[in-house]
């Protein structure tokens, strides 16, 4: 059997996965980063347009492209967006590492919120034809969790990674970032390669069994 391109596959998911990560997902991510930075005192997303929902301005030239093609064509949504911040404007010793959790945060409320009206039509049923209810409900649940977890892990350029080198002693932290600087992106891949299957995924499956019930 060839290969045939996911959009060809299940068109109707593939494009419920882009129009979430690009309209939703990156955007509230993004957004959460932008505004947390501002409270702490930077406001340079602010002056590069990102203290906004609007999807636009979030969508990045390679990680926005990379994003569809993954998903159009193997069904994997690998992909980025990007919010500048100042780590020397922030107010206090962790301000880093709460504007790179916030991203992630938002992505696990996004996921409560949309577990609530899932819940309720897994319990209560759809009428006949509305099936693609349920599918966009599980995706952005599910998704959310994803990639709130995917972000967690501690390696540069994650949020996990910043999160992990502010708490580190300075010393500590700059031999660090140094070794992400040459081997982040490899270990990166390796990760999503292998891990990504037995340690994220059922991770995840477990958080959605836990809000969706």
């Amino acid at each position: 059997m060839g290969f045939q391109l996911y959009v060809l596959e299940q068109p109707l998911d593939a494009a419920i996965i882009l129009a979430f990560f690009l309209l939703i997902a990156f955007p509230v991510h993004e957004f959460f980063h932008a505004w947390s930075a501002y409270r702490l005192g930077d406001g340079t997303a602010r002056m590069f347009g990102k203290l906004t929902l609007n999807p636009i301005a979030h969508f990045h030239p390679v990680g926005g492209w990379m994003l569809i093609f993954s998903t159009l064509v193997f069904g994997i949504p690998l992909g980025f967006a990007a919010t500048p911040v100042n780590p020397s404007n922030l107010r206090g010793r962790h301000g880093e590492a709460i504007v790179a959790a916030s991203g992630p945060l938002s992505n696990f409320l996004l996921a409560a919120i949309f577990a609530i009206p899932l819940r309720i039509v897994i319990e209560t049923g759809l009428p006949p034809g509305f099936s693609i209810v349920f599918t966009i409900l599980y995706i952005i649940v599910f998704y959310d969790i994803v990639l709130g977890f995917f972000n967690l892990i501690p390696i540069s350029p994650l949020d996990g990674g910043t999160i992990l080198l502010n708490f580190l002693p300075y010393r500590n932290a700059w031999q660090v970032r140094q070794f992400f600087n040459q081997y982040g992106t490899f270990i990166l891949l390796i990760l999503i390669l292998f891990a990504g299957r037995f340690v994220l995924i059922p991770l995840s499956e477990a958080v959605f069994r836990v809000l969706v019930g």
